[in-house]
């Protein structure tokens, strides 16, 4: 699966546009991690364990944007995207959405 940030894609043609794409996860962050970046913050730098949950996060929305592109009969995804949110006080959104595409090299 081809994704890009672009409209377009280099050396390929857009044959059709199959529609909008997401992938969807939310991450609670846990009990152990939390006290971690309390103390974290106290002393500034990288809080590793956010980092870590929100790369996972991010992959997983991918993932599902594209297992949701494919079932659409798309073989890229274009004006790819992430956005995030909180919900309540320790859960974290990432949603990646694009528009799934059917191309072909020119």
């Amino acid at each position: 699966m081809i994704i890009v940030t672009t409209e377009n894609i280099a050396n390929y043609k857009i044959k059709e546009v199959k529609g909008p794409v997401f992938g969807l996860t939310v991450r609670a962050r846990g009990i152990g991690k939390d006290i971690v970046a309390s103390l974290k913050g106290l002393i500034g730098g990288e809080i590793n364990q956010y980092t870590e949950m929100l790369e996972d996060a991010r992959k997983q929305a991918m993932d599902r944007m594209v297992a949701n592109a494919k079932v659409m009969g798309a073989n890229a995804i274009i004006m790819m995207r992430f956005d995030s949110g909180e919900i309540g006080q320790n859960m974290s959104e990432i949603v990646a959405y694009g528009t799934a595409v059917l191309v072909e090299e020119e």
